[in-house]
């Protein structure tokens, strides 16, 4: 593959994570501010599917593709902008694990509770308390992951 065709999946992935991150936050926040435990499962089902369908392979090529980028221009990963991306992206990575646990959790308690015509339990509300938490910084560095591709200060 040639450098434009990398450097153009590398940008359409990141865009990719970014849309497909905030889409499913939107959704689930959405549901969720119901409190109809068949809406949160409905729509929780489709926020996990949509992870791994969209999110999951977009974090693997940006990743790949970023390395790729890196060495073939002969960019040291110790290169200021460079270094942070990526210890971002790990951050990022260390943020959206959990919330990919935690939306499946919210999806199993929440069909759990819908299958019995039960309210929501704690065990839901705090996985999605956890889940709201570990959104915001992952958004935050994702969004200056985007900054630092685009500006690459020198530091």
């Amino acid at each position: 593959m040639g450098y434009l065709t990398v450097k153009w999946l590398h940008v359409m992935s990141s865009t990719l994570l970014f849309g497909t991150g905030l889409g499913i936050a939107f959704f689930m926040w959405k549901a969720h501010r119901t409190g109809d435990a068949r809406v949160i499962a409905a729509t929780a089902r489709t926020v996990v599917r949509a992870d791994a369908c969209f999110t999951a392979p977009a974090v693997l090529v940006q990743f790949a593709s970023g390395l790729w980028l890196a060495h073939r221009l002969s960019m040291p990963l110790s290169v200021f902008w460079l270094k942070w991306a990526l210890v971002l992206f790990f951050f990022v990575g260390a943020c959206w694990l959990p919330v990919l646990w935690l939306q499946v959790r919210a999806h199993r308690l929440a069909r759990a509770a819908a299958e019995r015509g039960a309210p929501l339990p704690a065990g839901y509300h705090r996985a999605m308390g956890w889940w709201y938490a570990l959104a915001w910084p992952a958004f935050a560095g994702v969004a200056a992951i985007f900054w630092l591709m685009v500006v690459k200060p020198a530091g």
